[in-house]
Parts: structure tokens; C-alpha cells; sequence
């Protein structure tokens, strides 16, 4: 639950009281599949009301099939595109039809087509652009928030039609993709006009590290080698527009308190959910007053202390509550000014002392918005972003053609994050972003129950657990798995010069998924096909196996890779 805002303006509305007279309070949470934000609301509401009659607490967990169930998933997306481009690869024109599967409610549908919308330019310049975009309204379960937050559905569209360029004028997916990247100065479809981009540096970084050239040739050598296995390699960028892009909701509170041992208090709107914020914070806090770390104690996320507080959520809670936090901080330090210019003091402590004894307050609430961001959707232009991350990945994956097994033998990401304020933290959330999405581009596919299957019924949920929903194990990490930082890339527009790093490095899993289909175009080739096939994401054993022809898959798909018979 990482919107108490949201979970205490709900409880208030069902059980009929102001919002100033329910509080609620999230110590932390455990990090999940998503769905955090607005799907925990009406169980909240439900044990509310029962608590509320009963006059005692009430508690209500719920069976992981029984969540899967009714939670909702990630949006599932169909695009439809049509796109100019020169026989040298140089797009031209791209005119663009998303749906996305909202499900049996609104719930967050809406921004998740907005956000698919903004990223379906992914990183590519394309002079003419027409995107249209609707939320189907079906009788699924509503389909909610994921981490990308519909950013990773519309990139992955456009890379397909990329790659789908490369294979009509038979080039490398890489080379069509770098005689289209933006540029500095690039205005985007949106109007917004690209600054500080570090895309080339990246790009060229990763295609050195990698070995680019070598790897093409080795991958090659192998597949000429051998019938039944085929490698594949991918090399894929993004970039992640940080900023929620509803206006208002770019805002953030924190509550800092000095006692007078020098230690600090810091309540702020944010929710740990294992991704680090609560360490970040404590960091600017340590930092702001120059005391240690262990002298900083984060208080849980409570409506009672910081009221009205944003979802922690569009990656961009480390950039706002830090910020809040700071300007906290710097007003508690120019009161405390006056005081420490009068002598010098011992320690931290011996001054907020001191000012305690002369009525100094050091107590201070701190607030952030960010500057210089808006947009009309009545004239589809503006600047909806503060700032972007970027980021590419190399991936190099082996399958077997028989079975549609594969393993992800190497994996590359560099990404750009400014000035990280914790390169630990930051590379372990590139890593979970990169392994979370490789299930999603690879391994987590959801079977619904059809009235042709007597086994499962008519709109059940059959993969609603561990037992027949595939996530990553062990076994996916790639055997080689490398992630680095770009250096030298301060970014004027966050606190201390940081970027946002939670969401960006996900899609770029889609590596694997681009990788995978470079084997099977192998593997096509040796049976004389040579057009483009479709691969729907997740790439499963199932729909590898079929998109690789042989004397086996005859009789089960036509020559448009359609299935003639329901399997």
C-alpha cells in the first residue's frame, strides 16, 4: 500500500467521517508484483467498515491465488502502426493506434495509456507523428499499476516496428536504431525539447564493453555450427520521462525534528517498499547537517504527520521527498545559524542545545513541487517530464529449437542516474528491474479459462500462483551479468545532481525478448524463411518452439504463422 493518502481519503468516504479523523500509517512494505497504489483500497475499506461496527481491530489477508485473482495485472497492449521510412532506415512518419486492457474498471487505466502515449516514441526521432490511444473496457479484473507504468508496453511496440524496418531492408535492428536516435535539441512528439542527453555516450559505451563487432561474429560462427540451438544478441536503449504526468500530483511534504542529543526525526510521504527511500532520505538529511548517518531516524509514513501525500510511485520519490527533506533541513539550519556563529561548537548535539535554550524551533516542514512541467492535452503539447533516464542493455540469449527452452547467457545494462546518491542501492534496483522484466518479456504468462477448455472454467485464472505462473528463479539470472553506471553525468535538475532510477532500467529486459527473436530468425533461415514473424511478449517455450519451422510445426501453423488448429 504505497498511496495512504488514497487508503484514508477511501476509509473516510465509506464509513461517512472527515478525513482528519482517520490516519493511516504504513511502516513499510514488502516489495511486490505491483497494484500497490489503488487495488489494496477496497479491502481497506471492507476491514474498516467491520472494525468500525465491531469497535475492535480487524484484520484481512488475502490467499496469494485469491489476490492474483482479483487484483488485476499489468496491461496487456495491442498496437496497430503504420511507418514511412527511406531505403536507407531513416523513418519518416509514424502514425500509431494503442488499446490497452483496462478490465472490469477505470482504476489507473487512463494515465497508463497517457504514459504509453508519451514513450512510443521510445528514443527515436520521427518528424511526423499521429498516436491515437483508448482503454478497453472488458470483463477482466481490473488491470492496475506495474513498475513502467505503461512506458515499457509502448516502447516495446516500437521496437518491434524497428526491428520489423531492420528485416525489410536487411540490416542490423542496430543500425536502424542509431540513424534514428534523437538528438540534442530533438523536439519530441509531445513538444518537448530534448536537454542533456546522454544517449550516444551510453550507447557507445555499451557497444564497446560488449564487443558489439565480436559478439555479432561469434553468435554467427555458433549458429553455422549448429542445427537445433541457435544464439541470439540484442542491443536495445530507453528512455524514461521522470515526472508524474498529472501536475498536481508533482508535489511532496516531509516533517524534520532536531532534538536537542542531535539526533533527527523524519517523517515524509513516502513509502519503503524495499527500494531504498527511506536510506536516500536519511542520506540528504545526514548530509544536510553534516551528522552521521546513525544519527537519523526515518518515522513511518503516516496522514497525520504529512498530510495529502503524492503515491510513492513514476520513479520520482527519491527526487521529491529528498528534495522536501532537504528544504526541511536548510530551514532548520538558517535558525540555527545565529547560534552557531557565535562560538564554536563540540558536536551537532551541543548546538541544538544550545538552541533549544534560546527558543530556537527545530521543528520544520518542508515541501517540494517541481518546477517548470505542464501539459494541455487539448493541444496534445507541453512539458510533461522533468528530466529523462537513460539507459541501454545488451543481451545475449542461446534456445533450444526443439523444446523453445532458453537461458539468458549474458546481459550488459548501462544506465545513466547522474550523480547517484547511493550506487549500491541503485545497481540493485537495476538488477531487480532488469530480472522483474525478463519475467515479463520472457516467462509470466497468464492463461484465462475458455469454454473450449473443460478443464479450466470460462473466465478463471488458471496461472494464479507459483505452481503454473513462471517468475524468475535463479536459473534466469544471466551467467554473465554486468551493470554499470555512466560517469561524469551530473543532472542539474534533481536533488544533488541524482536521477530517478526506479522504473527506467525494466524495460530494457525487452533485450532478452529482441535476442530471442534473433535466434529464431536463425533458425528460420536455415528452413528458407527469411520475413518477419510475429513474437507477442512473453517469449514462452511455447511460442518459441512454434515460431521456429520444421517438419514438426507443419501441421500446426499456416505460412502467416497462424495456428490451424486449436492445441
Amino acid at each position: 500500500m504505497k498511496a495512504p493518502q488514497k487508503h484514508q481519503k477511501y476509509v473516510s468516504r465509506v464509513l461517512g467521517l472527515p478525513m482528519s479523523k482517520v490516519v493511516c500509517k504504513t511502516k513499510r512494505i514488502g516489495g511486490g508484483f505491483g497494484g500497490k497504489e489503488t487495488r489494496s483500497a477496497f479491502l481497506a475499506a471492507s476491514a474498516a467498515i467491520a472494525s468500525y461496527l465491531l469497535n475492535r481491530p480487524v484484520k484481512l489477508t488475502l490467499d496469494r491465488d485469491i489476490d492474483m485473482m482479483i487484483t488485476g495485472q499489468r496491461h496487456s497492449f495491442l498496437g496497430k502502426y503504420k511507418v514511412g521510412f527511406t531505403n536507407n532506415g531513416k523513418v519518416l512518419a509514424l502514425d500509431l493506434e494503442i488499446y490497452n486492457n483496462g478490465g472490469n474498471s477505470l482504476d489507473l487505466s487512463l494515465a497508463v495509456l497517457e504514459r504509453a502515449m508519451f514513450h512510443s516514441d521510445n528514443v527515436y526521432e520521427i518528424p511526423n507523428v499521429r498516436i491515437n490511444g483508448r482503454v478497453c473496457y472488458t470483463n477482466f479484473p481490473s488491470n492496475t499499476a506495474f513498475r513502467g507504468f505503461g512506458g515499457p508496453q509502448g516502447m516495446l511496440i516500437t521496437e518491434n516496428w524497428v526491428q520489423r524496418i531492420a528485416m525489410e531492408l536487411k540490416k542490423s535492428p542496430e543500425e536502424i536504431r542509431e540513424i534514428n536516435f534523437q538528438r540534442e535539441g530533438s523536439v519530441l512528439h509531445y513538444g518537448q525539447k530534448i536537454e542533456h542527453s546522454t544517449l550516444d555516450r551510453i550507447w557507445n559505451e555499451l557497444k564497446t564493453s560488449c564487443d558489439l563487432y565480436n559478439a555479432r561474429k561469434e553468435v554467427d560462427q555458433f549458429n553455422s555450427n549448429n542445427r537445433w540451438k541457435k544464439r541470439g544478441i540484442a542491443l536495445i536503449p530507453t528512455k524514461f520521462g521522470i515526472s508524474f504526468t498529472t501536475k498536481f500530483m508533482n508535489q511532496a511534504g516531509a516533517l524534520v525534528q532536531v532534538y536537542t542529543d542531535g539526533t533527527v526525526l523524519i517523517t515524509h510521504g513516502g513509502v519503503e517498499m524495499g527500494q531504498g527511500l527511506h536510506t536516500k532520505v536519511a542520506q540528504i538529511a545526514a548530509s544536510s547537517f553534516n551528522i552521521p548517518l546513525s544519527s537519523v531516524f526515518i518515522s513511518e509514513t503516516s496522514t497525520d504527520k504529512v498530510p495529502n501525500a503524492t503515491p510513492t510511485a513514476a520513479s520520482a520519490s527519491s527526487d521529491m521527498y529528498g528534495a522536501a527533506v532537504l528544504d526541511a533541513c536548510e530551514q532548520i539550519n538558517v535558525r540555527m545559524k545565529p547560534i552557531a556563529s557565535t562560538r564554536n561548537y563540540s558536536s551537532f548535539a551541543e548546538l541544538a542545545n544550545a538552541c533549544y535554550m534560546e527558543r530556537i524551533d527545530l521543528s520544520a516542514h518542508g515541501f517540494f513541487i517541481t518546477p517548470d512541467i505542464g501539459f494541455d492535452w487539448k493541444t496534445g503539447q507541453g512539458i510533461p517530464f522533468r528530466y529523462f533516464t537513460y539507459g541501454a542493455a545488451f543481451a545475449e540469449v542461446e534456445i533450444d529449437t526443439l523444446t523453445g527452452d532458453f537461458h539468458t547467457t549474458k546481459a550488459d545494462v548501462t544506465l545513466d542516474l547522474g550523480f547517484s546518491l547511493n550506487p549500491a542501492i541503485d545497481v540493485g534496483q537495476i538488477e531487480g528491474a532488469f530480472i522483474q522484466g525478463l519475467g515479463w518479456a520472457a516467462l509470466e504468462e497468464l492463461k484465462w479459462g475458455d469454454p473450449a477448455h473443460r478443464w479450466i472454467p470460462a473466465g478463471f485464472l488458471y496461472t494464479c500462483g507459483p505452481g503454473n505462473y513462471k517468475i524468475p528463479s535463479v536459473n534466469d539470472v544471466p551467467l554473465k551479468f554486468n551493470i554499470s553506471l555512466l560517469k561524469g553525468a551530473p543532472n542539474a535538475k534533481a536533488i544533488h545532481s541524482s536521477k530517478a532510477v526506479g522504473e527506467p532500467p525494466f524495460f530494457l529486459a525487452s533485450a532478452v525478448l529482441f535476442a530471442i527473436k534473433d535466434a529464431i530468425v536463425s533458425a528460420r533461415a536455415e528452413v528458407g524463411c527469411s520475413d518477419w514473424f510475429p513474437l507477442d511478449n512473453p517469449a514462452t517455450p511455447e511460442r518459441i518452439r512454434m515460431a521456429c519451422p520444421d517438419e514438426f510445426t507443419k501441421a500446426f501453423v499456416d505460412s502467416d504463422f497462424r495456428p490451424k488448429l486449436s492445441i
